[in-house]
């Protein structure tokens, strides 16, 4: 469902987004905006918490913030209307008492108690309910002034030493970002953290957690593995897969690489990793078949090629957010958004458009064990590329047996959409751009 839909009156609903197939319901973190702030399309909203982390939520369409109808901290169902925006010069919407009592705006779980009705004893967190959760406080200078930022800003700051109070924040209304604390870490200088207040006016420490029975994240992780395999069944039940898998002589990429990385720094350095996913997307060019969608019975073919990545994170489960226009990137370009991608995965920071924009994915094992991965489309995507580890095996070539470094690429596709024979020639179209990768 969009995360935006005009309302009966005109007025602009910002729903709860779907961040993927496996999500059924979101938690509202915190709110970056409040009524009456002006946003443009792109600016972040709001912070989401699922299944698979905290997500940055951007805004569709632009406007006036008219009301929040759900409160932060409260989990509800994909699609429900988070808030209501109106266009620039429409007048406010009306607000009757009813619309101003609380109970009008969607409230917490009842497992994150409110400070008015203080538990008796720790209450119990599950998977399904937003988990409590320590508050940093906002940083405030001798003046008074609150720096205006989100949690995850605020902690990675903190966890850095930024002083948020010297900073001026790119997100509405001057909200501080994630990205804007991890730009100012990068200065030569970082932005000094102010001395801490006196201890008459420092903001009271925050009641500590009752100590976990299980080990930290456990839970975390079977609620996203749960997730994952109630997306995989859907996407077996629903979509004819056929599958298709091609040997790839990877010498002359990789001898390209070497000659390439020779001059450069450990840091700059290509991985073949970009290689394949660049073969993959400038494969898609001429094979948009199998880049889209099938939705509402039918499928869609996407112009805009952007390749999800599955990730695996830290303490298991698995998470495939999007480089967008990975065919329009440079191989430093695309190393680099691969590099980013993977740090904000396991460190925290994706944005929901990069859960929710993915038009194929492509997994890589990498240096693991398997020789090759026949994976589970996701849906709504109609196709799934997966490469091997790379080694080194007998090659037969113009009647001569050599070794050669090589890597099996497979194919997962949607037969609602393709055939064989169309997912062939998209493999063999991958295997040409492979052999000569000065072109990629």
């Amino acid at each position: 469902m969009p995360a935006n839909d005009p309302g009966a009156s005109g007025a602009t609903e910002f729903r709860m987004p779907s961040l993927g197939a496996d999500m059924q319901a979101g938690t509202v973190v915190t709110w970056l905006v409040k009524p009456g702030d002006h946003v443009k399309h792109g600016d972040v909203v709001a912070e989401i918490e699922t299944e698979k982390g905290v997500f940055e939520v951007e805004i569709a369409s632009g406007g006036i913030v008219d009301e929040l109808i759900v409160a932060k901290g409260a989990k509800v169902p994909v699609g429900t209307v988070l808030a209501r925006l109106r266009s620039d010069g429409a007048p406010p919407a009306e607000v009757g008492a009813a619309a101003k009592a609380p109970a009008a705006i969607v409230a917490p779980s009842p497992a994150a108690p409110t400070p008015a009705e203080p538990p008796t004893k720790p209450a119990s967190v599950t998977p399904a309910a937003p988990a409590e959760r320590p508050t940093i406080p906002a940083p405030v200078t001798p003046s008074g002034r609150v720096a205006r930022a989100s949690p995850l800003a605020r902690k990675i700051a903190e966890a850095k030493g930024i002083d948020l109070t010297q900073m001026k924040g790119t997100g509405p209304n001057g909200a501080i970002t994630k990205a804007d604390v991890e730009r100012a870490a990068l200065q030569p200088e970082p932005l000094a953290r102010a001395p801490a207040p006196e201890p008459s006016i420092r903001p009271p420490a925050p009641e500590p957690l009752a100590r976990p029975t299980t080990p930290p994240g456990t839970e975390a992780i079977a609620a996203m593995r749960h997730a994952v395999a109630a997306a995989v069944s859907r996407s077996k039940r629903e979509i004819p897969h056929y599958y298709l898998s091609a040997d790839i002589n990877l010498g002359p990429a990789l001898q390209w690489l070497t000659t390439q990385n020779q001059s450069r720094a450990v840091t700059d350095r290509i991985l073949p990793a970009a290689v394949l996913l660049k073969s993959v997307a400038l494969a898609l060019r001429k094979f948009l078949g199998l880049n889209g969608f099938w939705t509402d019975g039918a499928h869609h073919p996407a112009e805009a090629i952007h390749v999800g990545v599955a990730i695996s994170l830290r303490g298991g489960g698995l998470i495939a957010p999007a480089i967008h226009d990975a065919d329009r990137l440079s191989i430093d370009q695309l190393m680099r958004a691969l590099s980013d991608l993977v740090r904000r995965a396991r460190s925290g920071g994706l944005r929901g458009s990069e859960m929710t924009d993915a038009t194929i994915t492509v997994s890589n094992l990498g240096d693991e064990g398997a020789a090759s991965v026949f994976g589970v489309i996701y849906p709504p995507q109609v196709a799934l590329v997966g490469f091997g580890n790379i080694r080194e095996r007998p090659w037969a070539d113009n009647g001569m047996l050599g070794v050669r470094p090589a890597v099996t690429a497979t194919l997962a596709a949607d037969h609602r959409a393709t055939d064989g024979h169309y997912g062939s020639q998209f493999l063999a179209e991958i295997d040409r751009l492979l052999q000569a990768p000065e072109s990629l």
